[in-house]
């Protein structure tokens, strides 16, 4: 063990971030007391126009959480029981729980060993007549594929719903992610790129008439109180969580900048040592999540958490496997490149308050464990 002169080491650090926007947090939060209106107010309204504004999209819709996006996003494509949704195995489980939702059938395609994204080479073979969409993940930071992914669902006549949960930022050929299908969807979750402190959740389009009934499916289906054209849901950003996305979107450029040079210097550091993230031609990687890949994976897990450091294994269980899915009738060794992954893959702590020192705490600690154990 080396001498630890930080306290624990988080993946991201939360308290640190709210110490530093605390005036700014209470000013905007103040406001939204004084208001005295907390759902559906002028704090939502902005937010949806500046993340409009910055993504580049017609609209956006604050909801309740990413997954709730998800799930309004089929919805607004009258997805349902009897369609399928080609995905990826390898994501947190709301991607494919939001399919699941809608009573239509996920369907799975292997991933590609650079990225970790879907691949689309082996997406066309899963296309059948019951196909409506395919849902991209971001997964993350790093954009999938979306020029060959479009191409496919044009010549098949599928919608793309991108999940970008972990991907607020992320930019694919100068355009950026949960702009460039039909549907956008993000989570705010607190330890997202862009997160609130409880949930939230976007969906952007281009579409007015997605957006008119995503509109309406997030309040109950109804456009009029006590009117109510369709059977929705109650999945509203409240304004508090608003004000305090509204106080971070100020800071989010010159954060991801942060995770980016941090990255860089891992990539440096680790280069020779581990499979890193790699970053194909005309994608800005936003790190949401900093991945290695390594045959000692969970013996590295340990010697971080025993020198004060966290880590995280993302995904241990590809969807396929998890026992909710069961009845789709995948076994193992159908997706072994996600398989592969879900074996070797460990995340580092990312974020914008990690110092220099921690940095360097971190890459010395890890590259210490790659010498005796090489």
């Amino acid at each position: 063990m080396q001498n630890n002169k930080f306290e624990q080491i988080p993946m991201v650090d939360l308290k640190e971030e709210a110490k530093l926007l605390r005036n700014p947090l209470l000013t905007e939060l103040t406001e939204v007391l004084n208001s005295g209106g907390y759902i559906l107010g002028e704090k939502g309204k902005k937010l949806e126009e500046v993340t409009s504004s910055y993504l580049g999209t017609s609209y956006s819709l604050g909801v309740g959480n990413g997954t709730d996006a998800l799930i309004l996003a089929l919805k607004a494509l009258d997805i349902g029981p009897g369609d399928e949704v080609i995905t990826t195995p390898f994501t947190f489980f709301a991607t494919a729980e939001a399919i699941a939702q809608t009573g239509a059938k996920p369907v799975f395609v292997d991933i590609e060993e650079t990225t970790y994204n879907i691949d689309p080479e082996k997406l066309e073979e899963k296309i059948t007549h019951h196909t409506k969409a395919i849902m991209v993940v971001h997964l993350f930071g790093q954009a999938a594929n979306m020029q060959e992914i479009k191409r496919i669902a044009s010549d098949n006549n599928l919608y793309v719903i991108e999940d970008a949960c972990q991907a607020f930022g992320t930019e694919y050929h100068g355009k950026k992610a949960g702009a460039i299908g039909d549907i956008g969807c993000f989570s705010f979750f607190p330890s997202k790129n862009f997160g609130a402190f409880g949930d939230g959740g976007l969906v952007t389009t281009n579409q007015k008439v997605w957006y008119e009934k995503i509109n309406i499916l997030r309040n109950h289906g109804s456009e009029q109180k006590y009117h109510h054209a369709a059977i929705g849901m109650n999945s509203r950003l409240d304004e508090f969580q608003a004000a305090i996305l509204l106080t971070k979107f100020i800071y989010l450029d010159s954060y991801l900048h942060k995770r980016i040079e941090i990255a860089r210097r891992y990539t440096h550091s680790f280069n020779n040592l581990f499979k890193t993230p790699a970053i194909p031609e005309n994608r800005r990687h936003t790190f949401h999540q900093y991945c290695i890949e390594l045959d000692k994976r969970d013996e590295l897990a340990k010697e971080l958490n025993n020198n004060g450091i966290a880590s995280a294994i993302y995904y241990p269980i590809p969807l396929h496997l998890q026992k909710a899915f069961h009845y789709l009738d995948y076994q193992k060794g159908d997706f072994p490149i996600a398989e592969k992954a879900a074996q070797r893959i460990l995340a580092l702590p990312i974020s914008p308050t990690l110092s220099v020192e921690k940095q360097d705490y971190i890459i010395s600690v890890v590259k210490k464990f790659a010498e005796n154990n090489g």
